[in-house]
């Protein structure tokens, strides 16, 4: 196995267990946290512009748990862009498609979050783990697939 194969076979890896982390972490919130129906961001006119209001009053003024919530969900979109590059550099159709599919599920499940957010209705929630569900998924036959790859076959 090359060194791209191991680079994102071993973020993949990371990426499944930030998932389950979230996913706990998400849980928690779902059970202990009492989302206030007037925060920044609630109920918005726009929903871009309430996302980004609902999100930011989150990881700075939220509970404590939903602070990590949030913004661990940050995190975790950072990290499948990173495992989007790293799909994409190694040139093989059926890995940036996972990774694709990957990043999709994340950015769906944290915008579904921001939705939640600005309108505390459950089907974003619902929505907000289908996203996980994917991104799970997606993150499993990217590890699949790296650890199939031959140094002969990785492109440099």
């Amino acid at each position: 196995m090359g060194l791209r194969a191991r680079a994102l076979a071993s973020a993949s890896l990371f990426a499944l267990l930030a998932l389950v982390m979230q996913f706990l972490l998400g849980m928690a919130v779902n059970l202990f946290v009492t989302i206030p129906t007037s925060h920044p961001g609630a109920k918005p006119p726009e929903y871009f512009g309430g996302v980004v209001a609902s999100v930011t009053w989150a990881v700075l003024h939220g509970p404590l748990l939903l602070q990590l919530h949030a913004g661990f969900g940050l995190v975790l979109v950072v990290g499948s862009v990173y495992l989007l590059i790293q799909g994409i550099l190694m040139r093989r159709g059926s890995l940036v498609t996972a990774t694709v599919f990957g990043f999709i599920g994340t950015l769906g499940a944290g915008f579904n979050g921001g939705s939640f957010l600005n309108y505390n209705e459950n089907f974003s929630s619902m929505l907000m783990a289908a996203g996980f569900a994917v991104a799970v998924v997606a993150y499993l036959f990217a590890l699949y697939l790296s650890l199939q790859v031959s140094p002969a076959r990785q492109a440099v």
